[in-house]
C-alpha cells in the first residue's frame, strides 16, 4: 500500500522546484529502489493536479529505452511519464530557455494513434493498425533532481524527466518508413551532436509503444485515438547551454526543429 502522504509531500517538492527552477536532492532518499508504484504514485500526484487545473493529456512518452541505460540505472523495463498540450510545440516554435533548469534534448520518433489500444497483450499489427502516422520529434528532457544525480524511482516520480516537446509537420505512414534501420542526426546550427538509428530504441520504437500499450491497459488508463507517444530516444542526448536551433534529421520523416528562446 502506497503511503499518499508522503507520495503528496515529494510532489509538491518537485513541482516546487519545477516552479522555482531550483533543483532538489535526490528523493531516493525516501523511495526505495525496487518501489516503483511509490514513485508512479508521486508522479500521478503531479499529473491528477495538472488536470484538476484545466491542463489536457494528449499523450505519453516512454523513457529508459536504452539497453545501456536501463544497465547504469539497473532496471530491465522502460518507465513513461505524461504529456500535456501545455507541454507541445511546433516545428521552429520558439521555446522559452528561461523556465527551464537543466534541459536536454534527445531525437524520438512520435506516433499518433487514430484508434484505442485496450488489449491485455498488444502484438505489433496492432500497433501499426492503431497508428495513424509517424512524426520526427524531439524530446526537451529536464530534471528537477540536482546535476541530473537520478535512478530509476527519481526519474519516474519526476514523469519521467519530461519537460517540453516538438512534433514534425510531416505526418508518414508506417509502411513508408523503416522504424528500425532509419538513420537519425541531431545538430545544433549544423554541428551534429549525436547520431543514430531506430534500432537504438529497444530494438524497434514499436517495442517500446507494445510495452507502453500493455502497461498503460494494465493501470486502467488504456492509450486513446488521438493520443501522441513518444516513443524514445534513437542516439545520445545533448545538453541545451545556450538559446539556439537543434535540428533533428530522420531517414524517412524528414526533419524538425527545437528553437530556444
Amino acid at each position: 500500500m502506497v503511503n499518499q502522504k508522503a507520495a503528496q509531500s515529494i510532489a509538491a517538492r518537485l513541482r516546487e522546484a519545477e516552479a522555482s527552477r531550483q533543483p532538489v536532492a535526490p528523493v531516493r532518499t525516501e523511495i526505495a529502489a525496487d518501489d516503483a508504484a511509490f514513485a508512479y504514485a508521486v508522479q500521478q500526484a503531479n499529473v491528477d493536479l495538472r488536470c484538476a487545473s484545466g491542463e489536457r493529456i494528449v499523450g505519453r512518452k516512454i523513457g529508459l529505452t536504452s539497453l545501456a541505460v536501463q544497465q547504469q540505472l539497473g532496471v530491465d523495463q522502460p518507465d513513461f511519464g505524461t504529456l500535456f498540450a501545455s507541454m507541445a510545440y511546433g516545428d521552429n516554435q520558439p521555446m522559452p530557455l528561461s523556465t527551464l533548469i537543466q534541459p536536454k534534448v534527445e531525437a524520438e520518433i512520435a506516433l499518433v494513434l487514430e484508434r484505442d489500444l485496450t488489449a491485455d497483450r498488444h502484438t505489433f499489427a496492432d500497433l501499426i493498425g492503431a497508428t495513424a502516422y509517424a512524426l520526427a520529434a524531439i524530446e526537451v528532457v529536464d530534471s528537477r533532481v540536482q546535476n541530473w544525480d537520478i535512478r530509476f524511482v527519481d526519474t519516474v516520480a519526476d514523469n519521467a524527466s519530461s519537460a517540453l516537446f516538438v512534433l514534425g509537420s510531416r505526418p508518414v505512414p508506417l509502411r513508408d518508413v523503416d522504424l528500425t534501420a532509419c538513420a537519425m542526426t541531431l545538430a545544433q546550427d549544423g554541428e551534429v551532436l549525436s547520431r543514430g538509428n531506430g534500432s537504438a530504441c529497444l530494438g524497434n520504437p514499436l517495442n517500446a509503444a507494445a510495452w507502453l500499450a500493455d502497461r498503460m491497459v494494465q493501470l486502467g488508463t488504456p492509450l486513446r485515438a488521438g493520443d501522441v507517444v513518444l516513443t524514445g530516444a534513437l542516439g545520445p542526448m545533448a545538453a541545451v547551454k545556450q538559446p539556439g536551433t537543434y535540428t533533428v534529421q530522420i531517414e524517412g520523416l524528414g526533419s524538425v526543429r527545437a528553437a530556444f528562446a
